[in-house]
């Protein structure tokens, strides 16, 4: 089995079609740093998050099959970073770090997953272009349960232990290590790009916390909310402005990464 993974995540056709997806990984926050910069000069309609991104891409011309192909791309990415998890990451000498990179890769192809089903779901017209009323009526759901607050609170917790290391592997550049390049500029795009992660997944987790401890729903919520909690606080454009250009810098990571990555 083992032998069979390693042979598919190396094969021509699965690299190809999982840096591609890598591609469209970094177009949809390149979008969503778009997206920001917009809520950050007060236009607050549109769902700062993958879904609004989506949905902007969903309103441009040809919106539909530039959506089919996002989630083409999208769900090779997936299975590509399935793969990883199966078998990458063989550079890695320390067993822990690759364990922690794998179990890393596949939580970014769960999230490559549902942003290509939603993806799908606007190109056929039977998505929401919103996903902060899903991530609401689920809190609200947990928060029912007998076990519902500390489930949240929990749950928040977990989410700024992720935004934590996603500081760590900004500061400590560990990311470099997956690269075939050691250029300074991509250095400082992964860097810019991943503390801008950490300081919205952080929000995210307090945002949880607070609903947990609240019981209610309504304090909660995802990209979108954190985004625009940040836009409401002093100073909350500039601060916005800086995070949405920390996203770009991610996507214009993964284009490098797309071509650099080890395999």
């Amino acid at each position: 089995m083992a032998d069979m993974a390693s042979r598919a995540e190396k094969s021509d056709v699965a690299q190809v079609l999982g840096r591609v997806g890598m591609g469209c990984f970094g177009f949809v926050h390149l979008v969503i740093a778009y997206i920001a910069v917009k809520v950050a000069f007060g236009e607050t309609g549109q769902s700062a998050d993958q879904k609004g991104a989506l949905a902007e891409v969903g309103s441009s011309t040809f919106g539909g099959v530039l959506l089919w192909a996002l989630a083409v791309g999208l769900l090779a990415f997936a299975g590509w970073q399935g793969l990883m998890v199966a078998n990458g990451y063989h550079w890695v000498t320390d067993k822990g770090r690759q364990v922690r990179k794998r179990i890393g890769s596949g939580v970014r192809g769960v999230v490559a997953v549902g942003i290509g089903i939603s993806a799908v779901q606007l190109a056929i017209g039977s998505g929401s272009s919103s996903s902060t009323g899903q991530s609401q009526g689920l809190t609200a759901k947990v928060l029912s349960w007998s076990a519902g607050p500390f489930l949240v609170v929990l749950a928040g917790g977990v989410v700024i232990g992720v935004a934590v290391a996603a500081a760590v592997k900004a500061i400590k550049k560990s990311f470099m290590e997956d690269l075939e390049t050691n250029r300074d500029w991509v250095e400082k795009l992964g860097m810019t790009g991943y503390l801008a992660k950490a300081v919205v997944y952080a929000i995210v987790g307090v945002l949880l916390i607070i609903a947990g401890f609240n019981a209610d729903a309504n304090k909660a919520g995802g990209l979108d909310v954190a985004l625009k909690t940040l836009a409401a606080q002093p100073f909350g454009s500039v601060l916005l402005t800086v995070v949405a250009l920390g996203f770009a810098a991610f996507g214009a990571y993964c284009f490098v990464a797309a071509k650099e990555h080890r395999s």
